[in-house]
């Protein structure tokens, strides 16, 4: 296990990349509602790439049919799997992009849509807040928790399953580490921490992403790792100085940190392709 506090500074340059000029351009000319329209539109990896396929699917769940969007390079080859959790505004397309993201990193990502049982997310993001407020918490787990059986027999699944998820996301990737003993590997991002005595119920490793300036979330880090200690759980803990809660989200530049979220992710997709690995396909 480790313990880390550290600043994520990276190399400065002396000029704005290209979308930190167009956003600070919006707010100039726009103001900040003009910066979180071009947000909104910003992709990292285009839904038509053609590195990947990518579709919506359905599996079963706690509610009934649930609707995920997946994705994962073109190709028949098996792959460790990865479900990647939404915030509170349900499957957006961002999230959409962070599950190509992940699809191109060399896995079979899948991001359910944890609204599914209300009719999915409607495209008003405030809408589908306050749907979000309507779930169920118990079922919600329940059918995040099944899609690790969904992916552990996916024709092109190696069987391994990890989970990541920001927010309200991360909040659930913990709860799926609880709920689900197969899963093996977690990363939440600055995700509400589980009760102390839930956690000797989780067997994947984690990796904990944080950021340093999130008073409320951080108020749940030590007891979270006194729990952890105790259960004897293989852990990491990463706090990003400078940083705000949704530090990763690239989509809101209020809240975007580009060199806390580009060391984040760098360590999610080692930690993943270090968990996920060395085990044989299935026949």
């Amino acid at each position: 296990m480790a313990r880390e506090g550290m600043e994520p500074s990276g190399e400065r340059y002396s000029l704005p990349d290209r979308r930190e000029f167009l956003v600070k351009t919006a707010l100039f000319t726009g103001g900040l509602a003009a910066a979180f329209v071009f947000g909104a539109r910003t992709e990292i990896v285009k839904e038509d790439d053609p590195r990947l396929d990518a579709e919506m699917v359905k599996y079963p769940g706690e509610t009934g049919e649930v609707t995920a969007y997946l994705a994962r390079p073109k190709g028949e080859q098996v792959l460790p799997a990865v479900i990647v959790i939404h915030e509170n505004r349900g499957l957006v397309p961002h999230i959409k992009d962070v599950t190509r993201r992940m699809a191109l990193e060399g896995f079979l990502a899948l991001a359910p849509d944890a609204l599914s049982p209300l009719g999915g997310t409607p495209e008003d993001q405030d809408k589908s807040r306050s749907m979000m407020r309507e779930l169920d918490a118990g079922s919600t787990v329940k059918n995040f928790a099944a899609a690790v059986q969904y992916l552990q027999t996916h024709p092109q699944s190696s069987g391994r399953v990890g989970c990541t998820g920001f927010c309200w996301g991360g909040g659930v990737t913990n709860q799926v580490a609880v709920h689900s003993p197969d899963l093996a590997a977690a990363v939440p991002y600055y995700g509400r921490q589980p009760g102390a005595e839930e956690v000797a119920k989780i067997k994947a490793p984690l990796l904990l992403h944080y950021a340093g300036n999130d008073e409320r979330i951080n108020a749940g880090i030590p007891a979270f790792e006194v729990a952890l200690k105790e259960a004897k759980i293989d852990y990491q803990i990463h706090i990003y100085e400078g940083a705000s809660h949704a530090f990763n989200n690239d989509a809101n530049p209020g809240r975007y940190h580009k060199e806390a979220a580009e060391l984040a992710w760098k360590r999610t997709i080692a930690f993943f392709k270090e968990k996920l690995k060395n085990v044989a396909a299935r026949e």
